[in-house]
């Protein structure tokens, strides 16, 4: 009796969601862009770093699980 209870739920429920008027179009504006011809290159300078325990050493110089040897 349950089972068919929850079937006709089931039913009913996708028969009215059918049944409802989704034929609603929504219209999206789009933004016009400029295409930008001319670029300027600058110039900037990176930073070294003298120390061993530096943050970005640290970050590039990760090891995973992969990376270890598996004894057999």
């Amino acid at each position: 009796m349950k089972t068919l209870l929850i079937t006709i739920f089931f039913i009913f429920i996708g028969v009215t969601t059918q049944a409802q008027d989704a034929a609603k179009e929504v219209k999206v504006e789009t933004a016009p862009k400029t295409i930008v011809i001319e670029t300027s290159y600058e110039t900037s300078t990176a930073r070294l770093y003298k120390f061993k325990n530096s943050r970005i050493k640290k970050e590039l110089n990760f090891t995973t699980k992969a990376n270890k040897a598996k004894l057999s």
